[in-house]
């Protein structure tokens, strides 16, 4: 049997204003990812709005970029954050589709322009020792 908001078509009133909470920018990931490649020594621009998909951290002088990925909205493959919502399963699944498509093209697009791209997904940030590592090797 279907959930009745399925049915209906009714959005949850709820579910809704949680969602529309959720922000773009400035994120606590993202923060932790600025704090850890600021302690390593390295200065960077943020969101470049002239750059495809406005990226999270840009690195001019090196042509690196570096893009913050929630596991929730960018879907990382095999992450426990990376559920699909009971209700409303087909709007999530169009919705996570379409994220991960513009995901792709603008990290294409970026490579194109030259730069090279690294994306740290939202779980990767708890453990800030790898994720070190992970951005020093990538920034050298």
């Amino acid at each position: 049997m279907m959930d009745a908001p399925q049915m209906s078509g009714v959005v949850d009133p709820i579910r809704s204003r949680i969602m529309s909470s959720v922000r773009g920018k400035n994120t606590n990931p993202e923060i932790e990812v600025r704090r850890v490649c600021h302690g390593l020594g390295y200065r960077f621009r943020l969101h470049r709005k002239d750059l495809p998909g406005t990226p999270d951290l840009v690195f001019p002088r090196l042509r690196k970029v570096v893009l913050v990925h929630g596991c929730f909205w960018h879907r990382h493959e095999g992450c426990p954050k990376a559920t699909m919502p009971k209700t409303r399963r087909r709007f999530w699944e169009e919705k996570f589709l379409t994220n991960v498509e513009r995901d792709s093209k603008n990290i294409n697009s970026l490579q194109v322009l030259g730069y090279q791209v690294e994306i740290v997904w939202e779980c990767e940030t708890k453990e800030l020792d790898k994720l070190s590592t992970k951005l020093l090797i990538f920034l050298q």
